[in-house]
């Protein structure tokens, strides 16, 4: 049996989402900048795509800014703030994924732009006291917290952290990559600057996703060379990834209660049957429900000495699961995010992240692996 619990790394891609490339792949070759009428197809495409995006985030299409992923994304939102926005000041957590981290480090040391940490807990929540802190300084500010930790789950409160950079007049950018497609976004009613989407997150397809940016505020080229993306973003657009993401929107939107009932269930049913057969098994991060990210567990199993091992050994097995970050596969160094909140990293750290195609049945056959890796009697 093969079981795929990484879909906080990707996502497979939707049937539905499929069948709706495949005849743009076979058929709408045009270029969308063209004025004839093959051209004109395919920008007919592209903007329905753009229309229903912003329909199910309440927003204006003119906010929807089609990107290569999150990470473009995030970059574009950030360089923007600096470039265009007069930031001079960057908040955000040790936390964040690289995309948002890296990119702040190096943005600071170029444009000689304050870096400052807001405080967190152990369980990867945000100290919100801290942040009203840091933000009583004048400075022209963004702050960047991503919605929920795509390693340990964290949800912050996106409604009040974004109220409170009101307060003090602070630029709010969120990576919204995990989220975006697992819950619902009112942008009318939240008053943010950035959001971000990669669609492979939720059964799209790679190599596309787009930046939310407020109209209230002032963009900047990302990449030069062409008008496309209202001038925002040069080069010849991705059609069939377009297509393909507002298809997985679609998706994810026309049933999404169903789909937190469903995956909130494996997670809490793989968390029962975890405690039923470790007694020292603890879970990173919030597990509360209205503050954890439902697609997401991150646990901490018992030290044993084939702990370097085991996701090793669970590949074997046929599972698929995570350390960490899937995007920093292949590094030297451990998870940042574990380290971060001073997680025991003498013993072995899972992530298992479902989606709506995980069943109880993977999650039975996961469990029984993991009890015969740890020799653990079954019950």
């Amino acid at each position: 049996m093969k079981v795929y619990l990484d879909n906080a790394a990707t996502t497979p891609l939707a049937p539905e989402v499929f069948d709706a490339i495949v005849p743009i792949l076979k058929s709408n070759f045009g270029n969308p900048s063209s004025s004839h009428f093959i051209g004109r197809t395919a920008r007919a495409l592209i903007e329905t795509s753009r229309r229903s995006i912003a329909s199910h985030l309440n927003c204006h299409t003119s906010e929807i800014i089609f990107t290569s992923g999150g990470t473009e994304a995030d970059n574009m939102a950030l360089l923007c703030a600096v470039k265009e926005l007069g930031v001079k000041r960057i908040i955000t957590s040790r936390l964040e994924h690289h995309a948002v981290g890296h990119t702040v480090e190096n943005i600071c040391t170029e444009f000689d732009v304050e870096l400052e940490y807001v405080k967190h807990c152990k369980k990867g929540n945000i100290d919100l006291d801290n942040l009203e802190v840091l933000l009583t300084d004048s400075k022209k500010t963004l702050v960047s917290l991503m919605h929920a930790n795509n390693e340990i789950a964290t949800l912050i409160p996106l409604k009040e952290v974004s109220e409170i950079c009101r307060k003090y007049e602070a630029f709010f950018h969120s990576d919204t990559v995990q989220t975006m497609g697992h819950y619902s976004f009112d942008l009318n009613e939240l008053d943010i600057d950035f959001l971000t989407c990669a669609a492979h997150k939720f059964h799209g397809p790679k190599g596309i996703g787009f930046l939310y940016s407020n109209m209230k505020t002032q963009m900047i080229p990302m990449i030069h060379g062409g008008s496309q993306e209202r001038g925002y973003r040069g080069g010849t657009e991705n059609i069939y990834g377009i297509v393909g993401l507002a298809t997985a929107m679609d998706l994810a939107y026309s049933d999404l209660a169903e789909h937190q009932r469903h995956v909130q269930g494996l997670k809490d049913y793989m968390i029962q049957e975890l405690q039923k057969y470790f007694s020292d098994v603890y879970f990173h991060g919030e597990i509360a429900k209205e503050k954890s990210l439902y697609t997401v567990l991150n646990v901490c199993f018992p030290a044993t000495e084939k702990a370097s091992m085991l996701l090793f050994t669970l590949d074997l097995k046929g599972i698929a699961a995570s350390g960490g970050s899937a995007c920093s596969s292949g590094a030297t160094k451990g998870s940042h995010v574990l380290d971060g909140i001073q997680a025991d990293m003498n013993r072995p750290n899972v992530r298992f992240s479902f989606s709506r195609y995980t069943t109880k049945e993977e999650i039975d056959y996961a469990i029984l692996q993991i009890v015969d890796i740890f020799e653990k009697k079954i019950v």
